[in-house]
């Protein structure tokens, strides 16, 4: 199959979400020609910030794989990822990602949330390396 005849498929999820009444957004993730996940945006309905179309997707696909790495795997979603996406999509591995619209509004959002770091940083640090450590 085409990128055409899978963001088709995401297409035809926005449309499920629209009806639904949330924001238009579909997702698929798809390794060797198969799709292994699909997701519409649901964070309406579901209460729950996290609940994009990329990450439906992606939580659909690992629970099919039984792994949370999906290397390999093409992401097809219908409007340019949000940067929580893009991180989800990053530990999650996955090789590609096809968007179809672009968002007008990403960068505003990345001005909008202050971050501060540091905050007692030694302990933190500390309590993954141990955990890293023991792992080895």
């Amino acid at each position: 199959m085409s990128d055409e005849a899978f963001m088709g498929r995401a297409l035809e999820l926005a449309q499920r979400a629209q009806a639904e009444g949330e924001v238009p957004i579909g997702a698929v993730v798809v390794f060797q020609e198969e799709i292994l996940g699909e997701g519409w945006n649901r964070p309406v309905s579901a209460s729950d910030p996290t609940a994009h179309a990329e990450i439906q997707a992606l939580r659909a696909a690992a629970a099919a794989v039984r792994n949370y790495r999906l290397a390999g795997a093409t992401l097809y979603v219908t409007l340019e990822p949000c940067d929580m996406c893009l991180g989800a999509m990053f530990h999650a591995r996955i090789a590609r990602v096809v968007f179809g619209a672009t968002d007008p509004k990403k960068q505003v959002l990345k001005n909008q949330v202050a971050v501060e770091g540091g905050v007692r940083a030694a302990e933190c640090g500390t309590l993954l390396s141990a955990f890293f450590a023991s792992r080895r």
